[in-house]
């Protein structure tokens, strides 16, 4: 995992170019959530800054960390000034500073599950905000994302992380707020969906895998050619769905 985890910074310029940036309505929701203003957030596994300047627009201080030196270059080359960066992995990162949200956007399954909600609570100023979120893209043609499936089943493990804890699909609750409500450090534990509809070519959705860590664990030579396996069943464009479950929590 922890090999996984770190091999996106091989991979930062087409990171920045082919994920795709959260829609804003994410933010209004967590932050409607909060209730008070919030002025300081963390935020765990920033990578190039896409969920950074989601919140940095609204006018909040965002300290952006990640384990990846390359990610966080690439990021200051993206934001503006006044977003602090900080190396580190959410275990590296000491409690010397409190915050009014502490949020990871598709990273947080990279955390060592071993301590990760007291770590996190102690970044919390009492009463602060957590949130989670992130999906899968896919593909919205549930033909065409079965042919995709058949096409690269061969060459490959499905690319979709399952659930850190075990907990079904089809549960009410999904992790991470399973956990949180285990923990006994968070209090409303609330899960909601932000949905989004892309429409990409081809091409961009290659380079959209491209960044994801199931395909760049893959050797070159099976690597691409599960990608062309993929391009001969796909339509051009590619409509995409992508739905971001969002978790949040307030420290007791």
């Amino acid at each position: 995992m922890a090999e996984r985890a770190l091999s996106f910074g091989s991979v930062v310029q087409a990171y920045e170019r082919y994920r795709p940036e959260y829609p804003a309505e994410l933010a209004g929701r967590v932050l409607d959530y909060a209730g008070e203003p919030v002025r300081t957030a963390l935020e765990i596994g920033a990578g190039t800054g896409k969920a950074t300047r989601l919140f940095a627009r609204r006018g909040i201080a965002v300290t952006a960390t990640d384990p990846d030196p390359a990610m966080l270059a690439e990021l200051r080359e993206q934001l503006p000034t006044g977003v602090e960066t900080r190396r580190g992995a959410l275990e590296d990162l000491r409690p010397d500073r409190q915050y009014g949200l502490v949020y990871s956007a598709a990273a947080l399954h990279w955390t060592d599950p071993d301590g990760r909600w007291p770590r996190i609570a102690a970044l919390l100023v009492p009463g602060g905000v957590f949130a989670s979120f992130g999906g899968p893209a896919r593909i919205a043609d549930p033909v065409v994302r079965q042919a995709v499936d058949e096409a690269k089943a061969p060459l490959m493990e499905p690319d979709e992380i399952p659930s850190p804890d075990g907990t079904p699909p089809e549960s009410e609750m999904q992790w991470p707020g399973t956990e949180l409500g285990r923990s006994g450090l968070f209090a409303d534990v609330r899960q909601f969906v932000v949905p989004q509809r892309l429409t990409l070519t081809v091409d961009d959705f290659i380079g959209l895998l491209s960044t994801v860590s199931a395909y760049l664990m893959l050797p070159i030579p099976v690597r691409e050619r599960v990608f062309q396996r993929i391009r001969q069943v796909l339509p051009d464009p590619v409509e995409l769905a992508v739905d971001h479950t969002v978790h949040v929590a307030r420290r007791r």
